[in-house]
């Protein structure tokens, strides 16, 4: 259950920011014992992995403070943050038997321990967050020409960082975190979509809402 807990917290941190999630599962498993990682996963504390993923994480956050530039962004990271989603969610499940997640009957499993059901729940988890940031930055830039870019940007990056922290340390917690976001994730799109109706008004005042 804690660790089912534990994946869903990554693979929604994953789909505000690919990165912090990978790099912080590999710095905590390869540096401590709070998060043991199975066969299939311990190539995410490989020194060479984490060296590639800070790289990647200092590109990825500076190219979503720039309008324009983290649209761009986006769309590259509509497959990136789906598949990261999907790894931290099955390294997460990894840390104890996978039956106690998708069932001992579920045939999912190899050979090796690796299963495609948590890695599944990761992808889905993760590409709606993702939709759901991506819908939200294109509301933020066209309400603010672009000047809260940096702003929000920098937001989701310490919502990523602290949910994956919670996912990891205190994963009973995502039973709140987890609904906070959904929520909020539901205002940012009803919210995008009244912005919308409202700049259609604004320069067409007969147009349908």
């Amino acid at each position: 259950m804690l660790t089912a807990l534990t994946g869903i917290g990554l693979s929604s941190a994953a789909g505000l920011n690919a990165y912090i999630p990978l790099l912080l599962v590999g710095l905590i498993a390869r540096f401590t014992d709070l998060l043991p990682l199975g066969d299939s996963w311990t190539w995410l504390e490989h020194p060479i992995t984490l060296i590639v993923l800070t790289v990647l994480l200092v590109v990825e956050f500076l190219a979503d403070k720039f309008p324009a530039v983290d649209s761009v962004n986006d769309i590259i990271q509509t497959v990136v943050r789906p598949s990261s989603g999907g790894i931290v969610f099955g390294a997460g499940a990894s840390s104890v038997e996978l039956s106690e997640i998708t069932g001992a009957a579920s045939g999912a499993a190899t050979g090796d321990g690796f299963s495609w059901g948590p890695v599944i729940a990761g992808v889905v988890i993760a590409l709606g967050f993702h939709l759901v940031k991506s819908l939200g930055r294109l509301a933020a830039n066209s309400m603010s020409a672009g000047c809260a870019a940096p702003f929000v940007s920098f937001f989701e990056d310490v919502v990523s960082f602290l949910t994956s922290i919670v996912a990891i340390l205190l994963p009973v917690l995502i039973l709140v975190v987890f609904p906070a976001l959904v929520v909020a994730g539901v205002w940012l799109v009803r919210r995008s979509r009244r912005s919308r109706a409202e700049r259609r008004e604004a320069v067409d005042p007969g147009a349908p809402a």
